[in-house]
């Protein structure tokens, strides 16, 4: 069974999701869109929380997030415990963000990538894997609180 991707966006990224989800079914995978489906204005937390809910809670082990700059979608998902949505801008940063951050959640800035540039920064978010070790320790840290 293929894994079920669910992907978001606001106003600003509902182009890019629409390229991004093609690309997601081309590489096998099972799409969830949560929205937005039209370029009229939205408000990306709308988006963003029920697609870090699904996350937080273990329903998907990874999502795809976009707006105009990333920062917003980012901000809201990353409220949600567990969830590490990280702002990619290149292929090389989606590497580092899944392989020394365990990133789940990808946040693409979509006024600010190609859509072949998106495509490549999602293959690798999907195809790297995290490495553990130290970076496991930091990880960890992420969830501790401290006073």
């Amino acid at each position: 069974m293929a894994e079920r991707i669910p992907i978001a966006s606001d106003h600003a990224g509902f182009e890019m999701k629409e390229h991004l989800r093609g690309a997601l079914e081309k590489m096998g995978y099972e799409v969830e869109d949560m929205g937005t489906y039209s370029s009229a204005s939205t408000d990306y937390p709308d988006y963003a929380h029920p697609l870090a809910a699904k996350v937080e809670s273990g329903e998907a082990q990874r999502g795809v997030l976009l707006c105009g700059t990333g920062l917003g979608m980012s901000y809201a998902a990353n409220r949600h415990h567990g969830v590490r949505a990280a702002v990619v801008w290149s292929p090389e940063i989606a590497t580092f963000a899944r392989s020394h951050n365990d990133a789940n959640v990808l946040v693409l800035p979509a006024r600010f990538v190609s859509e072949e540039d998106a495509v490549a920064i999602l293959k690798n978010f999907l195809d790297t894997r995290f490495e553990g070790g130290r970076h496991a320790t930091r990880v960890n840290k992420i969830e501790t609180e401290t006073a």
